[in-house]
């Protein structure tokens, strides 16, 4: 049995292949059930987002062409459509492929956790289709377990690498707990969504979002239990923001110096937190000055992703060690698996043997025949018969000048011999 991992993602394929391949929730249970029965394909688990399509594999035999095929056939695309952007990882390749995905260290963003999150929703459809066995439950409930450890003994999530997650992280630095905070976001595009997500998610109760088109802040405002506003209220409530962080397409300030002075005046000086994102900037940098008001640019973001993206690539080089501790570890567990079927075998030899003396010997017993002579048949015949055939195939490996074979009985039975292995390994 071998294991293949294979597809493609944001490096390797443009927008529009990655479009072509995706698997859809809707086709995602037929997908499965028809590539796990294709000939030859024992498990098989698809992971599919917008930045990769990846379909692993365990297979009776090594082999990549099948699903391969399968997988260009599904979305009607010919091999040398697919073939420049496709990238394949078998056997132990495949493990550690699979731990980096887990870990994020093959994401777009470095050490992102959101693709750990998918890779157990796609385990669980896996699941669901029964199209995943021993193998891939072992392979993926390894990875759950090492990127969990790369997390908690590495430093790779410690630092954000988004400008919304940078300004959620800045704003904890100096209020600590967000719980009892309340943050105006102006704007509603993606970046002000996922500052309100960020912000939600670290505990922040109480949120005001001004937009210059209300159903769009509304829109977030019910999502994130807010309260929407327009722009035109926003002197209104500024000064019950402890963080402003702003992020609109205006040409000209939404914010100025003066209505800031007024705003931390009211709040007898409590400090506000202030992040401006936009270009052009939608707060007056003079505002900056003003005593209790701690005002960041996009640049000032910038600085610290940057310095949080090198502090991230030292982290990933001690999760790449421990990844391929944990892929050799995985590999070790695999190949047992190949001495399960020949040990299961001898025992099976062995208890046969075992229940052709014990049944010879209760036949005499019953007969009368005396217990002690029985007895000492018993352990006789049975040593026999267990040495019998390993012993006539030894006599035949020596004749032919296997000395291979007899250095391996002497390491598995732990015997002490006066004939030395040959140095020759024949």
């Amino acid at each position: 049995m071998s294991l293949l991992a294979f597809g493609v993602n944001h490096t390797t394929a443009p927008l529009e292949l990655r479009e072509r391949v995706s698997f859809g929730t809707d086709v995602m249970l037929q997908a499965l059930s028809q590539l796990r029965g294709e000939k030859g394909i024992e498990e098989a688990l698809i992971l599919s987002t917008c930045n990769r399509t990846e379909v692993y594999c365990s297979l009776e035999q090594s082999g990549e062409q099948l699903p391969i095929l399968w997988f260009s056939e599904f979305h009607g695309l010919k091999h040398d459509q697919l073939q420049p952007f496709l990238y394949k990882y078998p056997d132990a390749n495949a493990v550690k492929h699979v731990l980096r995905v887990a870990s994020g260290l093959d994401s777009m963003v470095l050490g992102e956790p959101q693709v750990l999150g998918q890779l157990k929703s796609a385990y669980q459809t896996a699941l669901q289709a029964g199209s995943i066995g021993k193998l891939l439950s072992r392979l993926f409930q390894h990875s759950f377990r090492v990127a969990k450890q790369i997390r908690s003994s590495t430093m790779i999530g410690s630092h954000p690498v988004s400008v919304a997650f940078a300004a959620v992280r800045l704003a904890q630095q100096i209020f600590g707990n967000l719980s009892e905070q309340t943050a105006l976001l102006i704007g509603a595009g993606d970046t002000i969504e996922l500052v309100a997500r960020h912000l939600h998610e670290n505990g922040l109760k109480k949120m005001i979002i001004a937009n210059r088109t209300l159903e769009r802040s509304q829109h977030l405002a019910i999502e994130y239990s807010a309260y929407a506003i327009a722009l035109s209220d926003i002197p209104h409530h500024l000064a019950e923001a402890d963080i402003l962080i702003s992020s609109t397409a205006s040409q000209l300030p939404i914010l100025g110096k003066g209505a800031i002075e007024r705003a931390i005046k009211a709040r007898k000086h409590r400090p506000m937190f202030m992040v401006d994102i936009a270009v052009p900037r939608d707060i007056e940098p003079e505002a900056g000055e003003l005593e209790d008001v701690y005002l960041y640019t996009v640049d000032d973001l910038k600085d610290v992703i940057q310095e949080n993206m090198r502090n991230r690539k030292q982290a990933a080089m001690q999760a790449e060690e421990i990844i391929d501790t944990q892929v050799t570890h995985f590999m070790d567990w695999l190949h047992s698996l190949d001495a399960v079927s020949t040990i299961r075998a001898l025992r099976d030899q062995a208890y046969s043997i075992q229940d052709e003396v014990l049944d010879s010997a209760q036949k005499k017993l019953r007969a009368g025949a005396d217990p002690e002579k029985i007895l000492q048949e018993v352990t006789r015949t049975l040593t026999n018969k267990l040495i019998h055939l390993p012993s006539t195939q030894l006599r035949a490996a020596s004749a032919e000048d296997r000395n291979d074979l007899l250095s391996a009985v002497q390491e598995l039975y732990n015997l002490k011999t006066d004939i030395p292995p040959s140095k020759s390994g024949k």
